[in-house]
């Protein structure tokens, strides 16, 4: 791929014969003072050894590459309008009492945070994307505390959110739910593991405990007659297997890199979201906000 040419240098042509001494009487050799210098001329541009990312879906997920701020407005809008839809969806069930209430309150606990945190990648990665998804829960915010504080009335959007179809408790639960996603997004966002564990814990693991708690809780917990084993396995298990279901989504757009050690530190999240929700003191204050704040402190704690 390469030719090679030499450059060579007589040094005799420097040296007079007549001015050397007698014994250098017979002029030495030229190619033994002849320097040949190898150079190497390649016949294709030099190439270096950095490696070059190909186009990411990181990349590709971004609608305007070459306007950020349309782009993530956009995105803004998509993720809006998807979960908008969502909680429509679940209002109509809530109305036409398809399934019981608290199932329904509980799937919309589960569903929404998850499907916010799908649409994530659509957003550029600095803080202007974070700020721009932060308008989606944070439109939410002022939806539940208009709807909380009776400024104005949605029956459906009342019974699938709250436990026994008072608007006032929208006020508690689901204002601390739509806090700690919007604070998730701003200050972690979706390069931090910890966004990961705090959302899929609250939504998914918290979600889950009350579901499988009621059907399969028949043993309770020493400390807490108003837990059982089965709802803290299963807070548990959902937790841990959404957080990993999402390191790897996101690490397929390049946002962090899974691992061994990062799979074994959700675990450890998990657990600990798990117990402090079995704990008394979560049903004094909010679970809510006990399991986003003890995810977010061991999160920072292990990552």
């Amino acid at each position: 791929m390469t030719s090679t040419t030499t450059t060579s240098i007589n040094l005799c042509s420097f040296i007079s014969p007549p001015s050397l001494p007698f014994f250098f009487s017979s002029p030495i050799p030229p190619r033994f003072l002849t320097l040949r210098i190898p150079t190497t001329r390649s016949r294709f541009p030099t190439t270096t050894y950095s490696r070059r990312r190909s186009p990411s879906l990181a990349a590709a997920a971004v609608m305007f590459p070459e306007n950020s701020v349309l782009s993530d407005l956009s995105a803004c809008g998509i993720t809006g309008i998807v979960a908008f839809s969502c909680l429509t969806f679940w209002g109509e069930i809530g109305k036409r009492g398809f399934f019981d209430q608290k199932l329904i309150r509980k799937l919309v606990h589960i569903n929404i945070g998850l499907v916010f945190m799908l649409c994530w990648p659509l957003f550029s990665s600095g803080i202007q994307g974070a700020l721009f998804a932060s308008l989606v829960p944070g439109l939410n915010i002022i939806r539940v505390l208009l709807l909380g504080l009776g400024v104005y009335h949605d029956e459906g959007t009342i019974k699938s959110m709250s436990r026994h179809g008072d608007r006032r408790e929208l006020l508690k639960g689901p204002l601390y739910y739509a806090l700690s996603i919007t604070v998730a997004c701003i200050f972690c966002w979706k390069t931090s593991p910890v966004a990961i564990a705090v959302i899929c814990n609250l939504c998914a693991g918290d979600g889950m405990a009350d579901i499988v708690g009621r059907r399969l809780g028949t043993e309770r917990l020493p400390y807490n007659r108003n837990k059982s084993f089965a709802g803290s396995i299963g807070m548990a298990t959902a937790g841990f297997l959404a957080s990993v279901g999402y390191m790897y989504y996101f690490a397929s757009f390049g946002y962090i890199k899974d691992s061994v050690g990062m799979i074994l530190r959700f675990a450890v999240i998990s657990i600990a979201s798990a117990l402090v929700e079995s704990l008394p003191i979560s049903t004094d204050i909010d679970d809510n906000l006990t399991i986003s704040l003890t995810s977010a402190l061991v999160g920072v704690l292990l990552f």
